[in-house]
């Protein structure tokens, strides 16, 4: 039996500020299939880095998405540290 998959947005904090798409894409392509990835920089007043999150949208089992968040979750990658959940609803599609 196939196991159902869905549609599941994830945040992923904790960025280095040098991870690109395609990594991202990679990194979780490893569980379902990544629809997009969208990565944000916030910058200080000087424009420097100072916090790098993105948002993965990956068609996921269930099973899968567990296993992903379990073990990429808290996990050192590129200079930061993962921080994987579920992402809130987005405000642009209310």
């Amino acid at each position: 039996m196939e196991k159902e998959q869905v549609s599941k947005r994830l945040y992923v904090g904790g960025l280095g500020h040098t991870v690109s798409r395609a990594e991202l894409e990679e990194r979780f392509g490893k569980f379902g299939r990544v629809l997009e990835a969208e990565i944000i920089t916030r910058k200080d007043d000087q424009g420097n880095p100072t916090k790098t999150f993105a948002y993965v949208s990956v068609k996921i089992s269930d099973a899968d998405l567990k296993k992903c968040m379990s073990v990429l979750n808290k996990t050192k990658w590129k200079g930061g540290t993962l921080q994987i959940e579920l992402a809130k609803e987005s405000f642009l599609h209310r």
